[in-house]
């Protein structure tokens, strides 16, 4: 099933973080085209960048990249989900190893995609995260299932949590990359309690993320 792109009568509020100027201008020309994203604010490193935010409350994603001066992209993205839960961090790199990959996600980034990245596939993806989605370029996705399927393939200890049926529920469909939005509707819940279950599913599972919570479903068996 396809995933529907969230709809805003008024442009997507960007804030826009690398300490490359060549990069920063690149990415402005490459998304002037979209009307509906607009980078309201730049920054050079990880301290500007949480300056920015504080003055720019309507700031709804955060691009980052990852290698800049005295504060790491995954650092940066630990900031920003600490003090602005709302913000959503997309990370640019021209990396994807499995271990740069995890480290975004534990620190809680809700994409991750490449600098060889398409106009369409870069809007797309800002667009996923910005609905409470998450994406990952076709290149990640592959690291990141392999690496789910190693695990998957590894004896692990049974000392599972117990799940209620409506957890189980939820997972299921977080699986599928349904937002909370789409959860509530499928289920007839408010979007409220979905985060609440959300949440309870990853103190339960000790996960940091989506992907952790995924990687613990799978090694335990509990999605199809």
């Amino acid at each position: 099933m396809s995933i529907p792109l969230p709809t805003t009568e008024s442009p997507i509020p960007l804030l826009l973080v690398d300490d490359h100027p060549m990069i920063v201008e690149g990415i402005r020309q490459m998304l002037r085209p979209e009307t509906d994203l607009h980078i309201v604010a730049q920054a050079h490193d990880g301290p500007q960048a949480l300056a920015v935010l504080a003055s720019q409350p309507s700031v709804r994603v955060a691009l980052l990249d990852l290698n800049m001066p005295g504060m790491s992209g995954v650092e940066l993205t630990r900031a920003i989900r600490a003090d602005w839960p709302d913000v959503r961090v997309l990370v640019l790199s021209m990396f994807h190893d499995h271990a740069t990959v995890a480290e975004v996600l534990e620190a809680g980034g809700a994409g991750y995609v490449l600098k060889t990245a398409s106009r369409a596939e870069l809007s797309t993806a800002i667009r996923q995260v910005a609905g409470g989605n998450t994406y990952f370029s076709a290149e990640v996705a592959d690291t990141l299932l392999q690496n789910l399927q190693i695990l998957a393939a590894s004896p692990q200890p049974d000392q599972r949590p117990a799940l209620t049926r409506r957890e189980q529920e939820i997972l299921q469909f977080i699986a599928r990359e349904y937002s909370n939005l789409q959860i509530a509707e499928e289920l007839f819940i408010s979007e409220r309690t979905v985060e609440t279950h959300r949440r309870n599913l990853l103190a339960k599972t000790e996960s940091k993320s989506v992907v952790g919570l995924i990687q613990y479903a799978i090694r335990h068996k509990l999605i199809s």
